[in-house]
């Protein structure tokens, strides 16, 4: 696949410098740039992600009227740690 170029963005002389300030040895602007964009397009689709689930509880909850309470989830969490361990050894 042809590769692609993300449009230059201009920023002030002192970001630049922090940026610059703070790159791995042997670390490029660009990879800096390309690695953060990365990060950032997977933080939205899992905040996407995040959103639908919630908003598709809450239209269960509506149609339903069942809910649970913050001690139910927690213990049930609770549970599923400890199988999980357990199954480990650990």
């Amino acid at each position: 696949m042809k590769s692609a170029v993300i449009p230059q963005v201009r920023v002030e002389p002192e970001l630049r410098a922090a940026i610059e300030a703070v790159l791995a040895e042997g670390e490029s602007l660009s990879s800096f740039v390309e690695s953060s964009v990365r990060k950032a397009v997977e933080y939205r689709r899992a905040q996407a992600v995040f959103h639908a689930r919630g908003q598709a509880s809450w239209e269960e909850f509506q149609r339903s009227g069942v809910s649970y309470s913050v001690d139910e989830v927690v213990e049930n969490l609770q549970a599923k740690v400890d199988a999980k361990r357990k199954q480990l050894g650990g």
